[in-house]
């Protein structure tokens, strides 16, 4: 992760970004941070490729489906693939990249792209764009998503809305409107 002094000369953002910086290095565990990386990712992977299958299937899209050598590949392939390589790297216990944001961020994205066509693989049938359950299964995966973010990381983000709520309250006393 770096030293204290490699930590404070990297670009900080905004105040309120560098706020929230703090707040994660003063309330999260090394644990937390993983767990929060995981499950974002696999909310904002979930979500991108449910609005990018639906833009394929209507097309509003400018791309298709991938395939090679005439095959259809399901996105759970990818997912797959990335998850062998995150097993790669857990098998392997390199200390620098154990809990490593970018080794979180693959496991929560290969976890949601294959979460995505559960269906698919427990039927062993392309039943995707079927009418039984999508609902269903759609909600449930964003709530279990959201859910984890917040169980993750539950001090975090109390003291992330203190911070927000302290930034813009203050921000309306002195009459500046701020970009958040």
């Amino acid at each position: 992760m770096g030293s204290v002094t490699e930590r404070r000369s990297r670009p900080q953002g905004s105040p309120l970004v560098r706020r929230w910086r703090q707040a994660a290095e003063g309330h999260l565990t090394p644990l937390q941070r993983s767990l929060l990386v995981t499950w974002i990712s696999f909310g904002v992977t979930f979500g991108t490729v449910r609005i990018i299958t639906h833009g394929i299937r209507g097309g509003w899209l400018p791309w298709g489906n991938i395939s090679a050598g005439g095959e259809h590949l399901h996105h759970y392939n990818f997912g797959i693939a990335t998850l062998a390589g995150v097993g790669l790297i857990a098998v392997r216990g390199d200390e620098r990249a154990i809990g490593h944001p970018a080794v979180a961020a693959a496991y929560g994205c290969g976890t949601a792209l294959i979460l995505d066509e559960f269906a698919l693989l427990l039927d062993l049938q392309d039943v995707y764009w079927a009418k039984q359950g999508r609902v269903s299964v759609d909600v449930s995966i964003g709530f279990l998503s959201a859910l984890g973010t917040y169980l993750t990381a539950k001090p975090f983000w109390h003291e992330v809305g203190r911070i927000t709520r302290h930034h813009i309250a203050s921000t309306a006393e002195r009459g500046v409107s701020a970009a958040v």
